[in-house]
């Protein structure tokens, strides 16, 4: 992620004229990566110091975004074994409640960066899930 002649790695970029917080862009792009499967268990992670090196940002910014993505269990950070991406905390199969989490903040710190209030937002999620399923109703007997 740090060698930029590797066009095989993803990247993860700042636009610093954002409304978007520095620390949320990274923790988004990355849980994107993530959970799109672009990054796999065990994949290693730039240092903090590393990704705010590259990023031109306070080893801070990284460090928070790092913390928030622990805490979604999306990464692990070891002494000596530096940060790598966590196995996936559910049954493949099962949506995993963290990761719907995650999606939707991502989702709703977008459009709050595009001027959207609350319920604009919530009318997009429900554009976007399309027409209820009609109710399964049984002949009677």
């Amino acid at each position: 992620m740090s060698d930029p002649a590797d066009s095989t790695e993803p990247a993860v970029r700042v636009d610093t004229t954002s409304q978007v917080p520095p620390y949320e862009q990274i923790r988004a792009q990355l849980a994107a990566l993530i959970v799109s499967g672009r990054l796999v268990e065990g994949d290693r992670l730039p240092t903090v110091r590393q990704l705010a090196a590259d990023l031109v940002l306070a080893p801070g910014t990284v460090a928070r975004a790092y913390r928030e993505l622990e805490a979604a269990e999306l990464i692990r950070t070891r002494r000596g074994a530096g940060t790598r991406v966590a196995a996936p905390p559910f049954r493949p199969g099962s949506p995993d409640p963290t990761q719907l989490t995650t999606l939707a903040r991502d989702f709703t710190s977008a459009a709050r960066a595009l001027g959207a209030d609350t319920e604009a937002i919530l009318d997009a999620v429900r554009e976007a899930l399309g027409p209820e399923p009609a109710p399964v109703t049984r002949p009677a007997p």
